[in-house]
């Protein structure tokens, strides 16, 4: 359970935009607190790669491999 408090005006346009499409102002918090944690995990998860990155595969060897329809040792 999360309960919180919004200033005048966000409560406002959350109470306009759930009874304009007769959804609640639940339903809409809840969704916009979802699509920020998507894009905060994506965020940190990127962040966390750039300071330990992974092997490198070039876009030649990529493009190779979805035109073969696999990697080599699939194919051996």
């Amino acid at each position: 359970m999360l309960a919180l408090r919004l200033p005048p005006e966000i409560e406002k346009r959350l109470e306009a935009l759930a009874a304009k499409t007769g959804r609640t102002k639940s339903y809409y918090a809840r969704e916009a607190i979802l699509e920020k944690i998507e894009d905060l995990e994506d965020y940190y998860l990127a962040e966390e790669r750039l300071k330990t990155p992974g092997k490198r595969i070039a876009w030649e060897e990529v493009k190779g491999q979805l035109s073969d329809g696999g990697d080599d040792e699939a194919a051996a």
